[in-house]
């Protein structure tokens, strides 16, 4: 990388990169990182420049998984980005562009890394490779001189930028990144057959430091999804950006995604989906998925997930009855702009599975769900996707046909969904006849519509005429 790299095709022969992934041990104090870290070039916006990337950064990342063990450099990068992380608040809060740049750029790199790292090896392995500990080297350690495991301190570094930085146009592609790479952590079930049920990944998220930040997680990535905040222009970046995407990392982490969807619907093929969709809002599609694997990780034998336990029993910020003991990550959020963002992104399959999890399993959730008034918003796009079957993949209709299982299942929606405006008939045919004196050039279609209004207007109401009439002449009778 460093200041001199401007695209995909210089970076085999970048001199940062190669004493990156060479012989020599970098401290994390070393002037090299504020080099390397100073890059900005137009990064890939489609899978064939993806594919570009790491076609030229493969002999990059080789060298450094075998020299690594030796070095400890992608260590002492993990550092670099650790002690900048500390001061990322206060950046954000003084418009810092050049300290959130830099940190931003160390992410990028982490995560590019370690998604070669964790298809190349078990979790065991990377774990060696992110405690090496440099036994000799020049001047005092700026992140602690002893040996610590930088897996966790890692994933509970990323969680706390997500929970604790604000998001604005500067900090929203560092956010981003910090999503994609739990995302691109959590990938590590890719790559084996059988469930992970003994994970030191899910464990380090699931206990010790991390699980007191999992309410405020789940909140947080919810809040994205509701949100659904548009990537910045260009112009709000220091480095440089792509115009219509999320970025590289995006693009990253929903290679991975994609293959983690595939697991998790048991192997089908999604939906068609389509890009302006995720586009829009990279950092909404990415905490979604991130919230969904989070939800469906394997129970501890002892402890049981907290992430699903945390998205099966928030209550609504109106709600103010006491939290039950049984629910440690419980928390509120606001129903209203949850349900109203869950009406408006049914098109994927990703949002009507958080719907499904939601009705089936937080009881809070249904049952606002079902005292709406406005609730044909959410049946709709329901319907919309068994309309248009051919175009999305049987686990997504099967999801679609549950919900409506779960809302059927209660009387007050049945009769609800049932009831129509007893003005609604009547208004429309007074509109029609006001309209019908000016009726000109009616299309062929319309003038049938009319034609076959009347003839079931009038099928009705002659025999109800008959039978007054003939009730009538009985009664003189």
């Amino acid at each position: 990388m460093g200041a001199n790299s401007s695209s995909i095709s210089e970076l085999p022969e970048n001199e940062y990169l190669k004493k990156l992934s060479g012989a020599e041990p970098i401290s994390e104090n070393d002037p090299f990182w504020n080099q390397l870290l100073s890059f900005s070039f137009t990064t890939p916006t489609n899978s064939a420049d993806l594919k570009l990337l790491e076609e030229a950064t493969i002999s990059v990342c080789k060298s450094l998984v075998e020299k690594n063990p030796r070095t400890g450099n992608l260590g002492s990068l993990i550092k670099v980005f650790l002690s900048r992380t500390k001061e990322l608040k206060i950046s954000a809060e003084c418009q810092n562009h050049l300290f959130i740049w830099q940190a931003h750029n160390a992410l990028f790199i982490i995560c590019c890394l370690l998604k070669v790292f964790i298809s190349r090896m078990s979790e065991e392995e990377l774990q060696l490779h992110l405690t090496y500990e440099e036994k000799a080297g020049p001047g005092p350690s700026s992140y602690g001189a002893e040996c610590e495991d930088l897996i966790e301190e890692l994933l509970c570094c990323l969680i706390q930028l997500i929970v604790e930085i604000p998001l604005l146009d500067i900090t929203y592609s560092i956010s981003l990144e910090a999503v994609t790479t739990l995302i691109v952590f959590l990938s590590c079930q890719l790559f084996h057959k059988e469930i992970l049920r003994e994970s030191i990944i899910h464990r380090y998220l699931m206990r010790g430091r991390c699980l007191p930040y999992t309410s405020r997680l789940v909140k947080t990535l919810l809040y994205n999804f509701i949100r659904q905040e548009r990537s910045p222009p260009p112009g709000a970046h220091v480095f440089q950006q792509q115009t219509d995407g999320g970025g590289l990392l995006y693009g990253i982490a929903s290679g991975v995604a994609t293959g983690l969807w595939t697991v998790f619907t048991l192997g089908g093929v999604g939906s068609k989906a389509s890009p302006q969709l995720e586009q829009c809002s990279p950092l909404a599609s990415q905490s979604l998925l991130l919230l969904l694997v989070l939800a469906n990780l394997t129970d501890a034998p002892d402890v049981p997930n907290p992430y699903r336990q945390a998205i099966t029993s928030f209550k609504n910020t109106q709600d103010n009855t006491a939290f039950s003991s049984s629910s440690p990550h419980a928390f509120q959020i606001n129903f209203n702009s949850l349900y109203t963002a869950l009406c408006e992104q049914q098109k994927s399959d990703q949002a009507t599975l958080l719907l499904y999890m939601l009705l089936h399993q937080n009881s809070n959730v249904r049952t606002y769900v079902l005292a709406r008034t406005d609730i044909e918003n959410l049946v709709l796009p329901i319907l919309e996707i068994l309309y248009h079957v051919e175009e999305r993949n049987s686990h997504h209709v099967y999801m679609a046909l549950i919900i409506l299982l779960i809302l059927t299942e209660d009387d007050g929606f049945n009769r609800s969904i049932h009831e129509v405006d007893k003005y609604l008939h009547t208004n429309c045919l007074a509109a029609l006849a006001n309209m019908s004196a000016q009726f000109r050039s009616l299309h062929q279609y319309a003038a049938q519509r009319i034609i076959s209004i009347f003839r079931k207007l009038f099928n009705t109401e002659l025999p109800l005429s008959l039978e007054n009439s003939d009730g009538i002449v009985g009664a003189e009778n």
